[in-house]
């Protein structure tokens, strides 16, 4: 397992504050390990402005020099993103491969991407940071040869650099068209849900908050299908793919879930770029559930972070329910406590609140239904058929002009329907 120096630079300028920078850090260290890699240390500065060559002083690039050798680091990884020149000069100054904030998290979510989209995805993200460091990746191949003006030939580092650059570029366009087709099908899966009339939650929230194991709990609970769970882990980033799963609750309405990846402080714009297509299905959200990981000491932190990221996703006007889980480890026990209609406490692990938490589910899209009295003609068994899978049918009977249906159905359907409708 390869060492890893942690190096931070808190820049007293700019934004980070309220502790925040302290919050980066320590966030540092669980990517490091997330991507396989021993923290070995760490390194902090406070500065005005960063270093236009290396980013952080020229003492404390000798001070990170010094621990490289004396902790026999492999790798020097820093909290802030640099730019192409600072990567090569503190790489030369340091005789020893960096990283930053940025690169980290692409190898993260390139280990754990499992579907095609979500690969496509994370390669796009990697190649577009790539392609303006290209430059000086070359330095030990000449950069010109011949003669001067019309008659000069490219050096081989010219060349070479032109030929990456041209194959990235072909690369980008090939992958880029491959996810508007896949994006298309994705369009037109969001499509058939709307007309269905079943409205629509979206788990959202801080990495490893909880949002897979509520999503496990829920299918448990309603589906009891094990094939439909999703990949549940305790590590950074373990869900990469927007996951849908239909949730049938008795006697409560029925709606789809999704699971979506989650965010995290300085989330690589590119990554939010890139994952926008999938992210879609939190937009379009009738509700959200931000999932807070109470027991982090940082979680007021985490929740603007989230609602940060919803308002670049234009999200953050959807109706939300704030679960606070892991509300065990903090001493409050295994048992839910709700404040308010909009406020849970829970342990998802323990499976408790789980039924607490489809109550305000259900509370929040209950605008979206009414009592319906419908008779529905026996040739039409497809409409029947469909109000039991997606109303919830209080009484049935079978009389002589058809299936009476007394129903709590969305509003979609009922308007869908009311030629069959018995009006007051």
């Amino acid at each position: 397992m390869d060492k890893a120096l942690i190096v931070g630079v808190n820049v007293t300028a700019g934004a980070k504050l309220n502790g925040s920078f302290d919050l980066a850090m320590d966030e540092m260290v669980s990517l490091v390990k997330a991507c396989n890699m021993e923290p070995a240390g760490r390194i902090e500065q406070n500065m005005e402005s960063p270093n236009t060559a290396t980013y952080i002083g020229a003492g404390k690039v000798r001070e990170v020099y010094e621990m490289v050798r004396a902790l026999e680091v492999d790798i020097v990884v820093f909290d802030n993103g640099l730019s192409p020149i600072q990567l090569r000069n503190l790489s030369r100054e340091l005789d020893c491969p960096v990283m930053d904030r940025t690169t980290l998290i692409l190898e993260i979510f390139s280990a754990r991407a499992r579907t095609r989209e979500a690969r496509l995805q994370v390669e796009v993200a990697r190649l577009q940071y790539m392609l303006p460091r290209l430059v000086g990746l070359h330095d030990a191949l000449s950069r010109q040869g011949g003669a001067s003006g019309a008659m000069s030939n490219k050096g081989a580092g010219e060349k070479k650099l032109e030929l990456d650059r041209r194959r990235l570029e072909q690369r980008l366009t090939s992958m880029r068209r491959e996810l508007e087709d896949i994006a298309g099908e994705r369009e037109t899966q969001r499509k058939k849900r709307a007309e269905s009339g079943l409205p629509r939650v979206a788990l959202v929230g801080y990495t490893n908050a909880g949002k897979s194991t509520i999503m496990n709990a829920m299918l448990a609970a309603y589906v009891g299908d094990e094939e439909k769970k999703v990949y549940e882990e305790d590590m950074l980033f373990a869900t990469l793919d927007t996951t849908v799963r239909r949730i049938t609750p008795p006697d409560e309405n029925t709606f789809l879930l999704s699971d979506t990846v989650g965010f995290i402080s300085n989330l690589p714009h590119n990554l939010v770029k890139a994952f926008r297509s999938t992210l879609e299905e939190v937009r379009e959200a009738d509700l959200l559930i931000q999932v807070i990981d109470y027991s982090d000491e940082n979680y007021t932190e985490h929740i603007r972070v989230t609602e940060d990221t919803l308002r670049e996703l234009d999200a953050a006007k959807i109706p939300m329910i704030y679960v606070f889980n892991k509300a065990d480890l903090c001493g409050m026990g295994t048992f839910a406590t709700v404040q308010g209609d909009d406020r849970l406490y829970m342990s998802a692990k323990s499976r408790s609140g789980i039924d607490t938490l489809l109550t305000l589910i259900t509370g929040k899209l209950s605008q979206r239904y009414r009592e319906c009295e419908f008779v529905i003609p026996y040739k039409r068994g497809d409409i029947v058929s469909y109000l039991n899978d997606n109303a919830v049918v209080h009484r049935m009977e079978y009389r002589e002009d058809g299936v009476y249906m007394d129903t709590n159905v969305s509003r979609i359907d009922a308007e869908r329907y009311t030629q069959f409708m018995i009006l007051p």
